[in-house]
């Protein structure tokens, strides 16, 4: 299972760690205060942006051995502004209903860990960039802002969609450069279910799940 498209990568380059990050990191704001409640989605994504960047600059995390720390204080905001049962179910769509209830939450569970992993990997290639806020639009409990993610070399579009829960925005999807990190998964995992079965994208996402622990230990 490969990540976005070849020629997307090849333009975002070390930058992914960056993409990566912002996508997980939701949930703190400033040092290290809760995202105001009720605050408009722009507001949200720029103070969640704002706290992300400053754990990737922070030079005592920089040194060897630090990257198993950061990775922890990202993961630690995840589940506070990320929806990922949200994600999940757009990401399986049709293959997402037949599931048992438990099927459903392990899911959630190890394409969690898939992206975690994902990122993990790349996180020493932030170089950096920064945001540009250019609009935001809400409609019917849905939101996207739009940014531009740059730097001296770099100048791409990343736009944030978001879902409104109980007066609250939480993130579900990034469009990297035209590429939604949902649909980008939804084609992966739609065609290995098309090749063989649900069961057997569980099989490969468990045994890919147990060998980044192994490799951990």
């Amino acid at each position: 299972m490969q990540s976005l498209r070849t020629t997307t990568w090849l333009r975002l380059g070390i930058v992914h760690a960056v993409f990566v990050c912002l996508v997980l990191g939701w949930g703190l704001v400033g040092n290290g205060q809760a995202a105001p409640e009720h605050a408009a989605p722009t507001a949200v994504v720029r103070a969640t942006l704002d706290t992300v960047f400053h754990i990737l600059d922070d030079q005592r995390l920089k040194g060897p051995g630090q990257l198993p720390h950061r990775r922890q204080l990202i993961e630690k905001v995840i589940a506070e502004r990320f929806d990922y049962e949200e994600m999940s179910k757009r990401t399986l769509a049709a293959h997402w209903k037949p599931l048992t209830q438990s099927e459903r939450q392990e899911f959630v569970q190890l394409f969690k860990a898939f992206l975690s992993d994902q990122y993990a990997a790349r996180i020493e290639g932030y170089a950096g960039e920064r945001v540009v806020y250019l609009s935001e639009r809400t409609v019917d409990g849905y939101a996207e802002v739009r940014t531009r993610l740059v730097s001296d070399k770099l100048d791409f579009p990343m736009d944030y969609r978001l879902t409104n829960k109980g007066g609250a925005w939480f993130a579900y999807d990034v469009i990297v450069d035209g590429v939604s990190l949902v649909m980008n998964y939804r084609s992966q995992f739609t065609k290995i279910i098309a090749e063989s079965s649900v069961q057997d994208l569980f099989r490969r996402l468990r045994e890919r799940r147990l060998k980044e622990n192994t490799t951990k230990t």
